[in-house]
């Protein structure tokens, strides 16, 4: 129907390991897909931090854990199943106090058979995350101040998140696990930049902001920062929700509208129900 679907426009993805997946989601609903993967998930060359989280939980250092991502989780007990026995981790962790900030976290915890303390609400950012906690201290089920906290993290640190849990008398310990990396092959980031100025591109579909981040930084690279940045105000920037939305924002680009539910298949639905008014009132200001 009329309205209801990208309408032959031409969408940029450039999600990863999900490339296919939301390449043929994009067709099904009328856009012709435009696929530029913006990263590669690595592990860290050193797992010093992670061995050593493993070695002060087993020696009853941390009062709390949370878990910010179900692969970083999976990737951290991997990291401790090279020196130690895999039940070993999760017996600590039935030891201590749980947190997890969304869905996939909660998932593995689930499989592993550990209590979860405090679950972060949709749409799982820090803030839904220090709210939760925030509840379950007024309710007297956590405490923080005075006690050490570890937080899985996953890629890239999350000041605002170290702050709060520090300023509710937390002794943090940062855990990094897993980072993002460009992908080996960029011609394809390249070239989503160059269609990107050239206004080939109609909307653009963004579901972490790291991808947004790795968009610049090709662009940077290439010497055509200021180029994007001019012209991505043309473009319907659609993401899957605040955390990508912040990332956005943080590159001075307007978010045109964000998945009434952090799932790829609700983003790309709304985005092709919404791209024709959304294109239309921005052509309009223009």
């Amino acid at each position: 129907m009329p309205g209801t679907n990208f309408q032959g426009r031409t969408v940029l993805t450039l999600e990863s390991r999900r490339g296919q997946e939301i390449s043929k989601l994009i067709e099904t609903y009328g856009g012709k897909p435009f696929h530029a993967p913006a990263m590669r998930e690595i592990p860290l060359a050193s797992n010093v931090e992670a061995l050593q989280f493993g070695d002060a939980l087993f020696a009853g250092k941390f009062a709390v854990v949370i878990f910010l991502t179900g692969v970083g989780a999976r990737a951290l007990s991997s990291v401790l199943q090279t020196v130690h026995p895999p039940e070993k981790f999760l017996e600590a962790l039935r030891k201590v106090r749980v947190i997890a900030r969304g869905p996939k976290p909660v998932a593995v915890l689930r499989e592993w058979q550990v209590p979860i303390a405090v679950i972060a609400p949709e749409p799982n950012t820090w803030r839904e995350l220090l709210q939760a906690i925030d509840a379950a201290i007024d309710a007297q089920k956590l405490e923080l101040r005075g006690k050490e906290v570890a937080v899985q993290e996953y890629g890239v640190s999350n000041p605002e998140l170290l702050q709060g849990l520090t300023e509710r008398g937390a002794q943090v310990t940062r855990v990094p696990v897993y980072q993002w990396a460009l992908p080996e092959d960029t011609a394809p980031l390249h070239a989503a930049v160059d269609a990107l100025i050239a206004g080939q591109i109609d909307v653009a579909i963004f579901t972490t902001g790291v991808q947004v981040h790795h968009l610049f930084q090709i662009a940077e690279q290439a010497g055509k920062a200021e180029q994007l940045a001019a012209h991505m105000p043309r473009v319907v920037n659609a993401s899957i929700g605040p955390t990508t939305s912040e990332a956005l924002r943080s590159h001075g680009l307007a978010v045109a509208m964000e998945a009434s539910h952090p799932k790829m298949g609700f983003l790309v639905k709304e985005a092709a129900e919404q791209s024709a008014a959304l294109i239309e009132r921005r052509q309009s200001r223009s």
